[in-house]
């Protein structure tokens, strides 16, 4: 596809985050999966890592896919491992074949596979391959790993730390530099191409993938309605869910938006943030807030034309926080790791932007448009005393060229340095 062929020639300098542990699994698991939404890199990254002698074959020629499904057996004795098939999802009988010759052989690292539809590939997956394949998730470029600083850093927590390591090389903390970046988006083929025109990759993009791919998967007769979905979807982005005020605005019942958001979810296009919860108070709000993971499609479908009219308009809080948590959980993500993350709302109104619950302990952070943050920005941080665990180091991430302590326990981090 000529997306493909731009994204390979616009990769080749940026390391990928997921490649030491892609390297890593596959000297313990005989399948590695790697798995996120379309156009993210999942191909290249494989490429990348490949050592020689790994072949490659993609289920994107009709040919191939053809032969995959209707005889998987004759496909994978034509097709000899180490192998790389790329798109598996068009062909999940192969899993069943998969299974028998990895248990025959016992070898480590025989199949690395790649697929873009995360819904109907962990049926199968759970069904044929549990125990004997790892699954790693990618999604767009982290702002760390554009910088070449990402493996420098490690997973995001506010100690003292991880914020030594981050402050020797950050990113600009600029406004426009980062509305900039929050505009364009992560994905490789727009993020790492300036000449690539942004609003007709995103209108292609949706067209192809999502209206295809996704209406797909959730059985969507209503085109119209769907694209509404969409929009309505990204204009809500670091809100609570409210699935009556979605559906009202789409036209759909309750049951369509929830199944219409959960496929999102699972293909990697939305997060859901889960509010925080234990046996200790019953005032927690138990609604999860919903970020749609890349920025530059969530400003696309919600028409802001330059990164200026964004950063002055409506959405400029929310698609700050967005892309906020969106590098957060890449730095976890990009490792292999899932990451415990939660925010906090109690009946009081007392929110929290992010929890980071780690070793028992838990990371208080929260997302401001400033440059100047002061210590009341973290005033709620006090609520989780009432949680009875120990709490850790907090954090404001702002605006701010440079980090300072606001407290004994509590810091300004630039988010140049996510």
């Amino acid at each position: 596809m000529e997306f493909n062929s731009r994204l390979a020639e616009t990769m080749e300098h940026v390391r990928r985050t997921l490649t030491e542990t892609l390297k890593s699994v596959s000297t313990v698991f005989p399948v590695v999966l790697v798995t996120g939404p379309r156009q993210v890199g999942k191909t290249t990254l494989l490429q990348d890592c490949k050592e020689p002698g790994r072949a490659y074959v993609s289920l994107d020629d009709l040919d191939q896919r053809t032969l995959a499904r209707t005889d998987p057996a004759l496909f994978l004795q034509l097709h000899k491992p180490p192998l790389i098939i790329d798109e598996v999802q068009y062909a999940p009988q192969l899993f069943s074949v998969i299974k028998s010759l990895v248990d025959k052989t016992q070898t480590r690292g025989q199949y690395w596979l790649t697929g873009s539809q995360k819904f109907h590939l962990m049926h199968g997956i759970s069904e044929t391959l549990a125990g004997r394949i790892a699954i790693l998730d990618l999604i767009g470029l982290s702002q760390a790993e554009c910088d070449d600083r990402a493996a420098d850093q490690g997973p995001f927590l506010p100690t003292p730390g991880w914020i030594e390591k981050a402050r020797a090389k950050p990113s600009s903390s600029a406004v426009l530099d980062i509305y900039r970046t929050i505009w364009t988006g992560s994905f490789p083929a727009i993020a790492l191409n300036p000449e690539m025109p942004r609003d007709i990759f995103y209108s292609s993009y949706t067209q192809t993938y999502i209206q295809r791919d996704v209406r797909d998967l959730a059985r969507v007769g209503d085109e119209i309605a769907f694209a509404r979905f969409l929009r309505a979807v990204a204009a809500r982005t670091g809100q609570l869910v409210n699935y009556a005020d979605m559906a009202r605005d789409v036209d759909v019942d309750q049951k369509t938006v929830k199944a219409w958001l959960s496929i999102l979810e699972t293909s990697g296009l939305v997060f859901m943030l889960q509010p925080y919860h234990n046996n200790i108070t019953n005032r927690l709000v138990k609604t999860p807030k919903l970020y749609f993971l890349d920025t530059g499609l969530c400003a696309y479908l919600t028409r802001w034309s330059t990164p200026e009219a964004l950063e002055a308009g409506a959405m400029s809080v929310a698609v700050l926080e967005t892309y906020m948590v969106a590098e957060i959980l890449k730095t976890y993500w990009n490792r292999g790791r899932t990451g415990n993350f939660y925010f906090y709302r109690d009946r009081d109104q007392k929110e929290i932007d992010l929890i980071i619950s780690q070793d028992g302990r838990l990371y208080p952070t929260e997302f401001k448009k400033t440059m100047t943050p002061s210590l009341g920005a973290s005033k709620n941080f006090a609520a989780l005393e009432a949680l009875m665990q120990p709490i850790g180091e907090g954090c404001v991430i702002c605006l701010k060229d440079t980090d300072v302590a606001l407290s004994k326990s509590v810091w300004a981090i630039p988010v140049g340095y996510l």
